[in-house]
C-alpha cells in the first residue's frame, strides 16, 4: 500500500498487520488479557490457601515427631524420679560393661553391616545382567523385604538353632565337616573306677595305669560307650599283636558282653573293638609315637625309642562330636544377626544398583571392551565410577537403617546382652525393665545426632541431583 502524498499515514485496513492502540503504544490484542481474567497473570494460588492445605499434614508432623522429638530431649536432662540430672545421662551412655557393649556392637553394624549388603547387592546385581532368568532370581532376592523383621528373626532364631537336628545352618556344617572328616569320637567312655585297673582317668584323657617299655604290649579297656557311636566298621576286639622291636602293641576295645560273663579287662568273645582311636606314647610329657587303632581295637606304636612311657588315650577321643557353631553364643551372635539383615536387606540393595546399572550409557562400555578393557578392567574403572552415586545412597540409606535395627537383635538375641545395640538399650532402660525414661531418652537424642548427618548427606545429594 502506498502512503498518500501529503506525508499523512497510511489508514489500517482490517486485513492490516495491526491496529496500534491509542495512546499506550501497544498492538491492539497483542498480550491483552482475555475477558474475566483482567488482573489475575499470577496462575499459583495465594501463599494463604496453600498454607491452609498443608496445615493438617503440618499438625500431624508437629505432633507425631516435632513434639516427641523435643519431649525427648528435654526429658534426657532428668533422671528416672524426675530430677534434673544435668549430663549424667549422656556420660552415663558411655559407662558400664552393658552400655559399652551396646556402643561397640553399634560401631560394629555400622562399619560391617552397611558394606556387606551393598557389595552382596552390586554382586548380585551385575550377576543378574548376565542370567536367563533374571526376574525370578531377583523376585526370590527381594521377597524377604515383604517379610517383617519380626517374622524374619524368628526364622533366623530356628536357623541358628544349637542342635544340628532342627537348627539348618548347624546341620549344614555338620553334614559338610561329616563329609571330609573320618575322626571317631566316644563321648562319655571311660574306664572303670572300682578295684584295681590296667588303666586310670587323667583330666579326661585316659591312661595306662603303668608304664610299658619297647617289646611290651598294654591293653587299655573302656566303659560306658554308648550304642549309637559304635561305627559299622567295628569288629570284634582281638588280643595285642606280637611287639616287634622298638614296637608297643595293644587294644582299645569295649570291655563290656552282652548277657553278662568273660573275664574282665581281657578282650572277650561278643566284645567289640573300638576303630579310629588315637593312642600315643608318651615319655617325660612330650609324645614320641602315635597311632590308631584298627576295626578290632589293636594298635602299634612305632619307634618309641628305649626307655619307659605311657601309653595314652588324649581326650579328644571323648569329647562330643562335632555339633557345628554356636551361633547365638557370645562370640557368633552379632555376626549371625548381621548375617540375617543380610538375608533381609540385599534385594534392597540389588533393585537400585540394577536401576543405576540399566542408566549406565552402553557406548562407555562398549568403548572400553574396543579398547581392550578386560570385564574386571571396566567393571573396576567404568562401571563401578558411573554407579558411584548410586552406591553412596545405598550406603547412606542402609547406615541409617542400622543405627535404628531392634526387631532382628531382640527376636534373634533373646535378651542376650552380648548382642544388645544402642536402640536395644533404649527400649530397655524406658520400658523393658530399667524404667529410665531419662536414660533412654539420652540415647535416642544420641541416636538422632548420629542419624542426622547421614539424612542431610542424602538430602543435599537430592538437591544436587535436582539442580
Amino acid at each position: 500500500m502506498k502512503a498518500p502524498k501529503d506525508g499523512t499515514p497510511p489508514a489500517v485496513t482490517a486485513g492490516g498487520a495491526a491496529a496500534v492502540d491509542g495512546g499506550t503504544g501497544r498492538a491492539a490484542g497483542a498480550g491483552a488479557a482475555p475477558p474475566g481474567r483482567k488482573g489475575r497473570e499470577r496462575l499459583s494460588p495465594p501463599s494463604w490457601l496453600a498454607l491452609l492445605f498443608l496445615l493438617p499434614a503440618l499438625l500431624l508432623l508437629g505432633f507425631l515427631v516435632v513434639y516427641p522429638i523435643v519431649y525427648s530431649v528435654i526429658r534426657s536432662f532428668f533422671d528416672a524420679a524426675g530430677d534434673f540430672a544435668g549430663l549424667d545421662n549422656y556420660t552415663g551412655v558411655f559407662q558400664g560393661h552393658d552400655n559399652l557393649v551396646a556402643v561397640r556392637n553399634t560401631a560394629i553394624w555400622v562399619v560391617v553391616a552397611p558394606s556387606i549388603v551393598t557389595i552382596v547387592g552390586l554382586v548380585f546385581a551385575v550377576l543378574t545382567e548376565r542370567i536367563r532368568w533374571a526376574t525370578a532370581f531377583k523376585l526370590v532376592v527381594f521377597m524377604p523385604m515383604a517379610i517383617s523383621f519380626l517374622a524374619s528373626g524368628v526364622i533366623f532364631r530356628l536357623v541358628y538353632q544349637q542342635d544340628p537336628d532342627k537348627g539348618v545352618a548347624n546341620a549344614a556344617m555338620v553334614a559338610v565337616h561329616d563329609m571330609f572328616s573320618t575322626d571317631r569320637t566316644y563321648p562319655g567312655a571311660g574306664p572303670r573306677t572300682a578295684g584295681d585297673q590296667p588303666v586310670r582317668d587323667e583330666g579326661g584323657a585316659v591312661v595306662g595305669a603303668r608304664p610299658v617299655t619297647a617289646g611290651q604290649t598294654a591293653i587299655l579297656p573302656l566303659v560306658k560307650v554308648k550304642p549309637e557311636y559304635l561305627p559299622e566298621t567295628a569288629e570284634p576286639a582281638a588280643s595285642p599283636p606280637e611287639a616287634g622291636a622298638g614296637e608297643i602293641t595293644g587294644t582299645v576295645w569295649f570291655d563290656f558282653t552282652r548277657g553278662g560273663g568273660g573275664v574282665l579287662n581281657q578282650p572277650n568273645q561278643g566284645e567289640s573293638g573300638l576303630p579310629d582311636v588315637r593312642v600315643e606314647a608318651v615319655r617325660g610329657g612330650e609324645v614320641v609315637a602315635t597311632a590308631t587303632t584298627r576295626p578290632d581295637g589293636t594298635f602299634t606304636l612305632e619307634d618309641v625309642g628305649s626307655g619307659q612311657v605311657t601309653v595314652r588315650l588324649p581326650q579328644d577321643n571323648f569329647t562330643g562330636a562335632y555339633r557345628g557353631a554356636e551361633w547365638l553364643g557370645g562370640t557368633l551372635i552379632t555376626p549371625a544377626i548381621i548375617g540375617s539383615y543380610l538375608w533381609v536387606w540385599a534385594g534392597f540393595a540389588m533393585v537400585l544398583i540394577a536401576a543405576g546399572l540399566a542408566a549406565i550409557p552402553r557406548d562407555a562400555l562398549e568403548a572400553a571392551r574396543v579398547d581392550g578393557a578386560t570385564e574386571w578392567q571396566v567393571f573396576r574403572r567404568v562401571t563401578i565410577p558411573l554407579l558411584a552415586p548410586v552406591l553412596m545412597v545405598v550406603l547412606v540409606t542402609l547406615t541409617i537403617n542400622v543405627l535404628k535395627v531392634f526387631d532382628l537383635v531382640y527376636i534373634i538375641g533373646g535378651g542376650d546382652p552380648n548382642a544388645s545395640v544402642l536402640a536395644l538399650e533404649m527400649w530397655t532402660e524406658s520400658f523393658g525393665g530399667g524404667n529410665d525414661q531419662g536414660a533412654g531418652s539420652a540415647i535416642a537424642v544420641l541416636l538422632f545426632l548420629l542419624v542426622l548427618p547421614a539424612m542431610l548427606f542424602n538430602i543435599r545429594r537430592m538437591q544436587q541431583e535436582r539442580k
